[in-house]
């Protein structure tokens, strides 16, 4: 792997917060990262929220982002908080947890 490629590939930790659980969040979110060809997992967490932990293309991370502020039309995203840090490698496809 080449020193650019490395860089154009990151880890994006994404916390959705809203009316996500339940409106079908996390099967929409597995359909958005499979089409981004992104690797890692969604889940539900105990307060309600709902994490992504996705690594990839920047370029497709960024689209998933933009995508997890709006969610599936039966969602209501009130906020979206992303950490981003260095593509692990960690995952070889991406899960629902």
């Amino acid at each position: 792997m080449t020193t650019q490629s490395k860089k154009e590939r990151a880890r994006l930790h994404l916390i959705i917060s809203g009316r996500v659980q339940g409106v079908g969040f996390r099967f929409s979110a597995y359909d958005e990262a499979k089409e981004l060809a992104l690797a890692g997992y969604v889940r539900n967490l105990p307060n309600g929220d709902v994490e992504i932990v996705a690594e990839g293309s920047r370029e497709n991370l960024q689209m998933l982002a933009a995508w997890a502020h709006l969610g599936p039309p039966s969602a209501h995203v009130a906020e979206v908080r992303e950490e981003w840090s260095d593509f692990t490698g960690e995952f070889t496809d991406f899960q629902i947890r």
